[in-house]
């Protein structure tokens, strides 16, 4: 898909971080190695029947892997989240994945508040969570509606219906607008692709409310190539036919790929820069300032006072760090000049021995 309007990425390489989240068996893993066509993910081995029911909790597992789209090179990470839906309880999951993106948040809060930048620091900010919902037919369940309200303020979620082609057509164009219609209901701000009427040009705005008709996207993964017509296809083979990933007309897979890879790359990294971020942090500063006032009571000028407060802070840390290392690296050069002395010393007696041996010899 070509890469048009505002949203065109104007960098060579780029750096770009998503998030896959879905309960065991919902298509997740095919969809990452599809996705990046490399076996990123492995998939889950089957679990020994006495150890079947021990719940183990969700685990944060990043992978990178270098992709390029359209000519721009990317240096993805891919942050997979196995175990999670396992549980009766979720609650310990959902707390997991928010703890993990707020951490992300908290790093480059830190590294902008130092007086010297670390040239070598990472940015690990998630830009995209997929969510994968099971392909039920039915509506979201209340764990589904759970996770992407809470992840929502933290992340720009995109729903993703796994496994789709286990749904026939009429079921599935039901199946996308019940989905629609709980996120709408329950007022769940997803990332639904926005533009602006002044500012994008027409294609882009086309574009996005085409892209918006297709939410949530049905995938279908493979991580296998046919021959079909003498050219070699993904797809998954049934005993009624044939599913081709890459068919705009059985799975939405190239439309999302296109646009989380490529045409909406930029403004998804800008949405969490400048909107989901900036957001965050001024929670954090309003909370550091004072506890017990309330964010939207925190004046602008408080939270520029706390600001300096915060990087005083930080300076004072990083002046008692110096000046540990420059103790450190003291007593070093102590121990090694002692450990020098001592070694010319016994270098000395030994000459000395040496020489009363050779003048006895004579």
């Amino acid at each position: 898909m070509p890469i048009s309007g505002r949203r065109r990425n104007k960098v060579k390489g780029v750096q770009f971080t998503i998030m896959v989240v879905g309960a065991s068996g919902t298509g997740r893993t095919t969809f990452v190695n599809t996705l990046c066509e490399s076996d990123v993910l492995q998939h889950k081995e089957p679990e020994p029947a006495v150890t079947a029911h021990m719940e183990n909790g969700v685990r944060i597992k990043p992978a990178n892997v270098e992709l390029e789209e359209d000519g721009i090179r990317i240096a993805l990470t891919v942050v997979d989240t196995p175990g999670f839906g396992d549980n009766i309880d979720n609650e310990h999951s959902f707390q997991e994945i928010v703890n993990y993106l707020e951490r992300q948040y908290d790093d480059i809060l830190a590294e902008q508040s130092r007086i010297k930048r670390n040239p070598r620091f990472r940015d690990n900010r998630v830009h995209a969570l997929l969510y994968f919902i099971p392909p039920t037919g039915h509506a979201l369940r209340e764990m589904d509606i759970e996770l992407m309200r809470r992840l929502s303020p933290r992340v720009n979620v995109i729903p993703v219906i796994g496994k789709a082609d286990s749904l026939t057509p009429k079921e599935l164009k039901a199946f996308k607008k019940r989905i629609m219609e709980d996120i709408d209901h329950y007022e769940i701000p997803i990332y639904n692709f926005p533009y602006d009427v002044e500012e994008d040009d027409e294609e882009t705005i086309a574009d996005n409310m085409e892209l918006r008709t297709l939410l949530p996207f049905a995938v279908v993964g493979s991580e296998e190539e046919i021959e079909l017509d003498g050219e070699p296809v993904r797809a998954r083979i049934y005993p009624w036919g044939i599913v081709e990933v890459d068919n705009p007309h059985h799975s939405d897979f190239v439309r999302l790929r296109g646009a989380v890879l490529g045409s909406h790359l930029n403004d998804l990294k800008s949405l969490t820069e400048d909107v989901l971020y900036e957001t965050y942090r001024t929670e954090k500063l309003s909370r550091g300032a004072d506890s017990n006032i309330r964010d939207s009571q925190i004046l602008p000028s408080e939270l520029a006072t706390q600001s300096v407060r915060i990087k005083e802070e930080q300076l004072r840390r990083e002046e008692e760090k110096l000046r540990e290392v420059e103790l450190r690296v003291q007593r070093e050069i102590n121990e090694k000049r002692q450990e020098l002395m001592a070694k010319e010393t016994a270098l000395r007696n030994l000459e000395s021995r040496i020489n009363s041996q050779a003048g006895n010899s004579f």
